[in-house]
């Protein structure tokens, strides 16, 4: 069988969940769409880059998401996700959340991203934070939006 939700690691494990619970999180986002995910786990340097040369911004980023844009034909690609495992650690201890729920929510962050879902506007924002609410509830965590300083 493929592995339709892809994990690569690249940087050191310490207090990154185990690739089946980010396996987890990813199809609790992904719901009903079809299509392979990768998530990408980087160390700040990489976010950095990569939220320089994509989005402008010159520092590490918690999460960037990239939606496929050409699939292959015959094959079903929603995107990639790459997170910043040091920038999740220090957001979850700057909020007092634990790690694994910051980590839950950052991959049905970038999922969602994936499924066209954005933040932008206030109006999508709301639609956003509430579907991310649902499925991390269903996947036992709390609201992350309540425990934000």
């Amino acid at each position: 069988m493929i592995e339709d939700i892809v994990v690569q690691r690249r940087v050191a494990p310490l207090g990154i969940p185990a690739p089946a619970s980010l396996r987890a999180w990813a199809a609790a986002a992904r719901e009903d769409a079809v299509g392979e995910i990768t998530l990408r786990l980087v160390d700040a340097d990489e976010s950095r880059e990569l939220n320089r040369d994509y989005r402008g911004k010159d520092k590490p980023t918690n999460v960037l998401s990239f939606p496929a844009e050409s699939p292959i034909p015959g094959e079903f690609m929603l995107g990639d996700i790459v997170i910043c495992a040091p920038v999740v650690a220090a957001e979850a201890a700057e909020q007092g959340k634990p790690q694994r729920a910051h980590w839950a929510h950052m991959v049905v962050h970038g999922v969602l991203h994936l499924r066209g879902y954005d933040h932008i506007e206030e109006q999508h924002a709301e639609v956003m934070e509430a579907r991310e609410c649902a499925i991390l509830a269903s996947c036992g965590f709390p609201d992350p939006y309540q425990h934000a300083k």
